[in-house]
């Protein structure tokens, strides 16, 4: 699954283009009624504790594809040694997210009124401004189709809701009562990076998720293990045909309660489905080949760049781990090395992160 874009009625072009999520500083905030600016400054909230986190001892491992599933950018398999690191054992949650926005009056990349001349510097040349109407804080929400569609048309399942963000997941008049301990979501990279400064943490590099989700096993397709998901109740994803018809085999139509599945090896829950989950690294569909040194790389951070040939004008970061629309027809993203790109300002109804320390 590439980023996600909005189809010509939109912006009149061909292809898929960029959520109208303007790219903006994680310290920032902006009235969602005025183009004017206004600080918000964030602070650490001074808690040290590992509540809630996992010690991950570290170690080496072979980074990439495991099975013919895997696509281009999974490739070389390459030798990678990680240092030990603390990981959030689920998802950060509505109601820690809440703290978070509590603490700090911090509001979303999805809250946001779009810039857009922030927005034109990831479109080709030339692309011109959008009504007005259309620059409105909103945010992707996936909606089921009727019938089966083309798989690579995104915009069959994806609506631009204009009011959809963490706390509306669908739009006005949907909630988060009750869902506390569900993976926030319609986060961005900047939201998600705003957040780690907040609590002390960090996103993990690809390198840190990957080797975390492999939860000590090797060459493993999932981080259970190799073992097709649809044997067994494993993760929260997509059973049944993808958009149209989820057979709800794990008991979930969308998003699940963190910690509804086992964890893996390293005590890890939702490595596998449910969201998305960002990482602190650009991504570019070639560094893996850039990566592979003899003896093995130590501690990667990921390239000094972006560049995804799909959407040249657009810098990317990474995410991971797959979600509950994913599906072998589709994505398959709940495999371990799957890799997915996004722009930092991006958000919908299926990303969220985890944090490091």
């Amino acid at each position: 699954m590439s980023n996600l874009r909005l189809k010509e009625s939109l912006l009149g072009l061909s292809l898929l283009a960029i959520t109208f999520n303007a790219c903006q500083q994680s310290t920032k905030q902006v009235d969602t009624n005025s183009e004017t600016d206004s600080t918000v400054t964030i602070n650490f909230n001074g808690d040290t504790s590992k509540t809630g986190m996992v010690y991950i001892q570290g170690g080496t491992f072979m980074m990439g594809g495991d099975n013919e599933q895997a696509d281009k950018d999974e490739f070389p398999k390459h030798q990678v040694t990680v240092s030990g690191f603390w990981m959030d054992e689920h998802e950060v949650t509505n109601a820690q997210f809440a703290k978070f926005v509590e603490a700090t009056g911090y509001i979303t990349t999805a809250e946001r009124k779009p810039n857009w001349e922030e927005l034109k510097k990831q479109l080709p040349p030339g692309t011109p401004k959008p009504d007005e109407s259309q620059l409105v804080a909103a945010s992707l929400v996936f909606t089921p189709t009727t019938a089966e569609v083309d798989l690579n048309d995104y915009s069959q399942w994806w609506r631009w809701v204009e009011g959809a963000n963490w706390k509306h997941p669908e739009g006005p008049g949907s909630d988060i009562k009750g869902k506390d301990n569900y993976p926030v979501v319609h986060i961005s990279w900047d939201d998600a990076t705003a957040y780690c400064k907040w609590a002390g943490k960090r996103l993990p590099t690809e390198a840190e998720w990957e080797f975390a989700a492999r939860g000590g096993l090797q060459n493993a397709i999932y981080p259970w293990g190799n073992e097709h998901i649809s044997k067994g109740i494993k993760a929260n994803s997509w059973e049944g045909s993808f958009p149209y018809q989820n057979l709800k085999k794990d008991g979930f139509d969308g998003l699940a309660p963190v910690k509804s599945f086992k964890p893996n090896g390293y005590q890890l829950y939702d490595m596998a489905g449910n969201v998305w989950e960002w990482c602190a690294d650009w991504y570019r569909n070639d560094y893996y080949e850039t990566a592979k040194q003899a003896g093995g790389i130590s501690n990667p951070k990921g390239p000094t760049d972006s560049y995804d040939p799909d959407e040249p004008y657009t810098p990317k970061k990474v995410a991971r781990g797959g979600s509950f629309m994913c599906n072998d027809s589709y994505c398959s993203g709940y495999r371990v090395a799957r890799r997915m790109k996004s722009s930092p300002d991006s958000g919908m109804s299926n990303m969220g992160f985890r944090c490091v320390r």
